[in-house]
């Protein structure tokens, strides 16, 4: 089985963990995601363009962030066997202040956003695909809220320890740092404390 193959054959596991996918489905799938490589700190989306592309992670780890007063600040991290897009800019088709950068090296998926529109359109277990791994990723944001509100510094690493506790060693400590709003120095004393 080739590299490629393997590789569509988690993309389509990720999908099967929450509807069945029927023959139809996945050959509208192939035809429609392309495969691309990501070099480590290459610029996957920039703010000032419009978002017309998701990007479901096979391998690596893509950030999500803003800049503000000249200094990134890191909204949130997706690994493997997830999908990362701006949002408001996917879905509104306008541009927003996010960028997205790869991390490391990173292989994903790429699926149109017009190719997602006709998916949802022809294919209703996809709105329900849609609907149930939503669930996840606004619950994630509702405890990232609740974290940034009411909990200490050392709260926040735990709790993004936690979120994250497949590749947060693999994310740099000053990206940790704007993602927990906390300066690198208060986070590096948080982590010598454990």
């Amino acid at each position: 089985m080739s590299e490629l193959t393997q590789q569509t054959e988690k993309f389509f596991r990720h999908f099967e963990k929450y509807i069945n996918l029927s023959d139809t489905l996945k050959d509208e799938l192939l035809k429609r995601i392309s495969f691309r490589t990501f070099k480590k700190g290459e610029l996957v989306h920039d703010a000032g363009k419009i978002c017309r592309y998701s990007y479901f992670i096979e391998k690596g780890i893509f950030r999500t962030y803003f800049i503000k007063d000249g200094k990134e600040i890191s909204e949130y991290f997706c690994g493997e066997g997830e999908w990362v897009n701006s949002p408001r800019s996917f879905i509104q088709r306008t541009t927003d202040i996010y960028y997205i950068d790869a991390i490391e090296h990173t292989d994903a998926f790429c699926l149109h956003v017009n190719d997602l529109v006709y998916l949802f359109e022809n294919f209703p277990e996809m709105e329900r695909y849609s609907r149930l791994s939503m669930g996840t990723i606004f619950g994630h944001l509702i405890e990232r809220i609740t974290s940034l509100r009411f909990t200490s510094a050392k709260e926040k690493y735990e709790h993004f320890c936690l979120t994250y506790n497949d590749i947060y060693s693999r994310i740099p400590l000053g990206m940790i740092a704007t993602y927990l709003g906390i300066t690198q120095e208060t986070l590096s004393r948080i982590r010598s404390e454990k």
